[in-house]
């Protein structure tokens, strides 16, 4: 089997930062503890050429749609300001003054 032409620049701006990383190695952790190491002793005796078209086949089972990153939706509008027309800016100080003058 051969693996489908994604550009390799591409797949690694849609993957980087994604959970694939976790998921690979919490995969591999899972494996070293449930399977018993007899079980991976026959890859031990595995040429370049047969772990090569072993990782091809197994990376074609992979469902990449799954480790992409989420996209943003659009913003959200602002609400309008509500202005007054007579007093359209005052400033913090003088809001702060005159709060502590009627405070008192």
């Amino acid at each position: 089997m051969v693996l489908p032409n994604i550009p390799l620049i591409r797949l690694e701006i849609l993957l980087f930062g994604s959970p694939l990383v976790d998921e690979i190695q919490g995969t591999y952790r899972g494996m070293m503890i449930a399977i018993p190491s007899t079980e991976w002793e026959p890859l031990v005796t595995f040429s370049l050429e047969q772990i090569a078209q072993l990782l091809q086949q197994l990376a074609y089972s992979v469902k990449l749609k799954r480790f992409l990153k989420a996209k943003r939706g659009p913003k959200k509008p602002r609400p309008p300001l509500i202005v007054d027309s007579k007093h359209r800016h005052v400033s913090t100080a003088r809001l702060l003054n005159n709060y502590h003058k009627n405070k008192q």
